[in-house]
């Protein structure tokens, strides 16, 4: 089971998602995130810290959103990623593609202080 909750900080937008980010559950994680990226805000920080798991069906899902919210000169930011979870972006090497921060905070103080997180 998956659960996707969006919330706004500011212009921020933070998308919280819990459980296994897997082949059966992206699909619904993928039409958040993408609703969202629709929206155009200057940054949307997703907030990881309760997958347990994802796979390379969920790396493609944040690789899509992040290809779609740069066309508009927005940033996706990641926070909070479980050492499980960020093994999989470090093996992809998928952690020098995204910015990866340790908390959300820390990545709102990132989009507060830099207007689009750069």
């Amino acid at each position: 089971m998956i659960n996707v909750n969006v919330r706004s900080q500011g212009s921020t937008k933070i998308v919280a998602i819990e459980g296994e980010v897997d082949l059966y559950s992206s699909p619904q994680v993928r039409d958040t995130l993408l609703e969202v990226v629709q929206q155009q805000p200057p940054a949307v920080v997703v907030d990881l810290r309760g997958v347990s798991y994802m796979d390379s069906s969920g790396l493609a899902t944040l690789i899509e959103a992040l290809q779609m919210i740069e066309q508009h000169s927005g940033r996706l930011l990641l926070a909070d990623i479980r050492p499980e979870v960020r093994e999989v972006f470090e093996l992809s090497r998928l952690d020098s593609v995204f910015r990866i921060y340790d908390s959300v905070e820390q990545a709102l103080q990132s989009v507060n202080s830099h207007g689009t997180g750069l």
